[in-house]
């Protein structure tokens, strides 16, 4: 299959076509144009069809892998998107060449916020925040933002789940001039089979997932079908996380997520200590999704040190840890001080009057 059946171009004017998050719609640059998914798809259907089953067997094929030499990133793209430099340290970056092994995603979120939007986002958070260095949110910087899909599991699981607990209920009353307390002890057990729908992981190594993990959740409503118009514009990070490297850190949420779905169901004691509790998976389904999140990055050279900031890009949540200006966290204790010994000047004044 030629890369041509990754492009998706205007039905008015053929010129590639590009996903508008703000708009919902797939707009064209050129002529102006705009399209829902339906229409692009429709457009010489049963060619249009062809090519996008075969685009979606063929997706490893017809991706463009990226490498940067600076700080190891690897990010996917499409022919459509623009990716001269690196969403992470802002350093140019090299084609590898196409990608290999299973890559395609069963299911997706496209973006909620376009480029504009996710900027003005940021501009409102990163304002509030006294001590971040001017370099920081200046309109060059900003400008950086980077629209990337990150690669998931979601996972549906059935499980038979238990729990063991002891109790106590503890009963004091008065007798004339006696004080009696009563203990009682219980012995619990619950079990019952959960359903478990859209359990959501990220499918790359620590680093990236405690960043990813700050922004969740997504949706499950709005979850889609994988389909490869919406990557128009847009990059996407590769997984280096399967099934089998996950499946332990799943096994705990479930396990967690059981027990206090079990503990809702027992009554109320004074005590109670859980001593035993297991789930097991009876089945479970798996879908491999890419999910929107616009990454801004600042690189402290002084420090050494790469800053992330990240949005969900289609709720809004943001996180990310911010860097501190040494000179102006020094103007404010100076401020500070300068306030202070005004104030205890004008105390000490009083005082000897």
């Amino acid at each position: 299959m030629s890369e041509q059946a990754a492009t998706y171009k205007c039905p008015n004017c053929g010129a590639a076509l590009t996903f508008n998050a703000a708009k919902q719609l797939f707009t064209c640059d050129f002529c102006l144009s705009r399209f829902t998914r339906e229409q692009v798809l429709s457009v010489n259907s049963e060619e249009k069809l062809r090519e996008e089953k075969a685009a979606e067997e063929a997706f490893n094929a017809q991706m463009n892998e990226y490498e940067c030499k600076h700080c190891g990133a690897h990010i996917i793209a499409d022919e459509n998107t623009v990716a001269s430099t690196c969403a992470y340290c802002h350093n140019p970056i090299v084609l590898l060449g196409r990608l290999s092994g299973e890559m395609k995603p069963q299911k997706i979120i496209p973006f909620g916020y376009d480029k504009a939007a996710a900027e003005e986002i940021f501009f409102k958070f990163v304002k509030k925040k006294w001590f971040v260095p001017k370099a920081f949110f200046v309109k060059e910087q900003v400008e950086k933002i980077a629209g990337i899909y990150y690669p998931f599991w979601v996972t549906d699981a059935n499980t038979d789940s238990q729990i063991k607990a002891h109790a106590t209920r503890v009963r004091k009353w008065r007798s004339g001039n006696r004080e009696y307390t009563e203990v009682s002890h219980f012995e619990i057990y619950r079990r019952g089979q959960i359903h478990f729908d859209d359990l959501t992981t990220a499918a790359l190594s620590d680093a990236d997932k405690k960043m990813l993990e700050g922004i969740l959740p997504y949706p499950s409503a709005a979850l889609e079908d994988f389909s490869m118009p919406y990557l128009s514009g847009y990059a996407a990070k590769k997984r280096n996380l399967e099934q089998d490297d996950i499946k332990a850190e799943l096994k705990r949420r479930i396990d967690h997520y059981s027990e206090q779905i079990l503990r809702s169901t027992i009554g109320i004691y004074t005590t109670m200590n859980v001593y035993g509790r297991s789930s097991r998976v009876l089945n479970s389904h798996w879908d491999y999704s890419l999910l929107p999140v616009w990454v801004l990055t600042y690189r402290d050279e002084r420090k050494g040190k790469t800053y992330v900031y990240t949005m969900n890009g289609h709720t809004g949540k943001v996180h990310g840890e911010l860097p501190v200006s040494r000179w102006k966290l020094l103007a404010f204790a100076g401020a500070v001080a300068t306030v202070l010994t005004g104030l205890f000047s004008l105390i000490g004044g009083l005082f000897l009057k």
